[in-house]
């Protein structure tokens, strides 16, 4: 078992039940989503279309779900939390999700950020378990267009 995880993971423990730390807003344009569309073959009109899209309850194009979804490792690298000290980090790794849920669709043109909150930590050898209730939030509604729970695997030397 490494020192450094083990210290890693009495400090993360530490913030379970802290309230949820915002990060920057960023801008879905609709050349990301176009650009999304193209990355994964996911050409469906109610992304692409804008006239098409303006028919749907939607009211013109959204961004995939899963485009969201991607965005966590961006959306969660600008939330300024008390990161413990990274000692002896040697990479950190998505490991999965226990939950995902696309609440809301996120409009082309609209701002978005994650809030995150650590939800629980388990010390595993050298690495270290982090799981955070990550939120996305669309910049002037109510619903979040993503919750998700959030696995990153700490791994220490």
């Amino acid at each position: 078992m490494s020192e450094n995880a083990e210290r890693v993971a009495q400090a993360l423990e530490a913030t379970i039940g802290a309230d949820p730390v915002a990060g920057d807003w960023m801008e879905v344009t609709q050349e990301r989503i176009n650009d999304f569309a193209d990355a994964t073959l996911d050409h469906q009109f109610i992304h692409l279309d804008p006239e098409r899209a303006a028919a749907t309850p939607f009211g013109g194009t959204i961004a995939h779900g899963f485009l969201t979804l991607s965005l966590l490792v961006h959306l969660s690298a600008s939330i300024k939390d008390e990161t413990p000290d990274m000692t002896g980090l040697l990479m950190g790794v998505n490991y999965g999700a226990n939950k995902i849920r696309f609440i809301n669709p996120v409009p082309s043109g609209s701002n978005i950020r994650a809030t995150a909150t650590t939800m629980s930590v388990e010390l595993k050898g050298n690495a270290v378990d982090h799981t955070r209730l990550m939120t996305v939030e669309i910049e002037g509604q109510e619903k979040p267009a993503l919750v998700a729970e959030w696995i990153s695997r700490l791994v220490f030397a």
